[in-house]
């Protein structure tokens, strides 16, 4: 089993559920609101107010899988966030030792 964490661009979202939503027996997909910063994006500088850094909002999706779906999960993702322009975001891949399903008490690739 393997855990998918994509990062991407807010306005995004819809495109890489849609996507996902074509990947046969996969059996669904976190997301989250989340705000960070990467490489060139010009600096960080201090927000007046909450005495924040200035992050840039983005969404975090997460998606465990059996292994043999990674690469078609990954292509839908990658194709459907993709602007062609910096910050598209980023996707890992984390190797999962274990899954339960917490009603059926189920363990393993059956219990995703």
């Amino acid at each position: 089993m393997k855990e998918i964490k994509a990062y991407i661009k807010p306005h995004k979202l819809q495109d890489v559920t849609s996507s996902l939503r074509g990947v046969k027996r996969l059996t669904g997909m976190s997301v989250m609101d989340c705000r960070g910063f990467g490489l060139g994006l010009g600096g960080v500088n201090e927000s007046t107010g909450d005495g924040l850094l200035d992050f840039i909002k983005g969404i975090k999706i997460a998606v465990v899988c059996r292994d043999d779906l990674v690469d078609e999960v990954i292509t839908a993702i990658e194709t459907a966030a993709k602007t062609g322009l910096k910050g598209d975001g980023k996707i890992y891949v984390s190797a999962i030792s274990e899954a339960v399903r917490i009603s059926t008490g189920q363990r393993g690739e059956s219990a995703i």
